[in-house]
């Protein structure tokens, strides 16, 4: 479905006008379900939008468009009017960059922290497992119910986590995995992602200069890089996919026997991004990346924002994982019977109460 995309002022405008007319909050709600950002809605200037009162369903879509432009920059006018540095200052700064995290962050303590994960989703319910010949689809029916397209709130759920140097590690695996969870086809993370790997592989592909921007009022250098497939160290792995094979039985005339099994996806692939790196003392503030998959995959998308910020554990103040975002897009259905379509989902993830482990 195509949106019309528009800027941070454009939405602005709109809010403002469906407040003058004293529009619904459902009316505001779906105006914003066929739009998309072509830039960043950071959140000082969504916290501007209380001025016009928007409604739950109306701040449930302003935060889906927030959280969906996050890895964009922002606004022009919100980017400071900074020369690009010269070259050996910019590679002075990464310079800076890779030593803070070989001394800093790399040596952060073991921690654990409360992590709250909020979900948004568009399309189909997911494939459920079979019980016998052919297979049950969604809500144990063959029939294909329309996709519903807008990105709407599933729900939020909170876990303590535990970080090991800086890397949040994966939780215990379930000793049977259900497809069908709360939680839907998601990444299993691994070991999370390890910034001294993503600088190693930069460091091998290429890394340009990007733009000044201010974070967190700070004034910080932003770097792309882009690193190919046979450097990457990127690994992304979902669970589980419903998967159609042959049993090698026959039931009428000549039609094979089929069943449907659940199996998770993985590969490596080449992947791009930006480091936002503090100019002054080479803290890695902001890290984006985006994995670059096949059409042709189960798995369409994979972009994650992780923002840095300072926390105070013990008595000690440390640079840690504070939010990140997670832009996702599957094929819901796998290689099974039912009608292709694609799912996109956005994870919204705040880590709070770091605490030394």
């Amino acid at each position: 479905m195509a949106l019309t995309r528009i800027t941070v002022e454009q939405l602005t405008q709109l809010l403002a006008e469906q407040h003058k007319l004293a529009k619904s909050d459902e009316s505001t709600a779906v105006k914003l379900q066929d739009v998309s950002l072509s830039e960043q809605l950071t959140a000082d200037k969504m916290n501007t939008f209380t001025q016009y009162d928007p409604g739950p369903l109306t701040v449930t879509q302003i935060r889906v468009l927030a959280i969906d432009s996050a890895l964009l920059p922002p606004p022009a006018s919100d980017l400071p009017a900074m020369a690009a540095p010269d070259f050996s200052t910019q590679s002075a700064i990464i310079a800076k960059a890779v030593n803070y995290d070989v001394h800093t962050y790399a040596n952060l303590p073991p921690l654990t922290a409360d992590k709250s994960t909020v979900r948004y989703q568009n399309g189909v319910e997911y494939v459920q497992t079979n019980s016998g010949a052919g297979s049950n689809f969604a809500n144990g029916s063959l029939e294909l119910r329309p996709v519903n397209p807008y990105l709407r709130l599933i729900g939020q759920y909170s876990t303590r986590v535990a970080f090991e140097r800086g890397v949040e590690l994966a939780p215990a695996k379930p000793k049977a995995i259900d497809p069908a969870s709360p939680y839907g086809q998601s990444s299993q993370g691994g070991n999370g992602l390890i910034l001294g790997q993503v600088l190693i592989d930069a460091a091998k592909g290429k890394i340009t200069w990007l733009r000044w921007q201010m974070v967190n009022g700070n004034k910080t250098a932003v770097f792309a890089f882009a690193v190919d497939k046979k450097q990457s160290s990127y690994t992304v792995n979902y669970c589980c996919f419903p998967i159609r094979e042959n049993t090698g039985g026959h039931t009428y005339g000549n039609n094979q026997g089929t069943s449907v099994s659940f199996k998770p996806f993985t590969a490596k692939p080449a992947y791009h991004g930006e480091l936002f790196i503090d100019a002054e003392t080479g803290t890695i503030v902001r890290l984006i990346t985006k994995v670059e998959l096949k059409p042709s995959d189960l798995v369409h998308q994979e972009d994650t924002r992780i923002d840095y910020g300072a926390v105070e554990i013990a008595g000690k103040s440390y640079i840690v994982p504070v939010k990140s975002m997670i832009l996702t897009e599957v094929v819901p259905n796998g290689d099974s019977y039912i009608k292709y379509s694609v799912r996109r989902t956005l994870f919204d993830v705040d880590y709070k109460n770091y605490q030394l482990r």
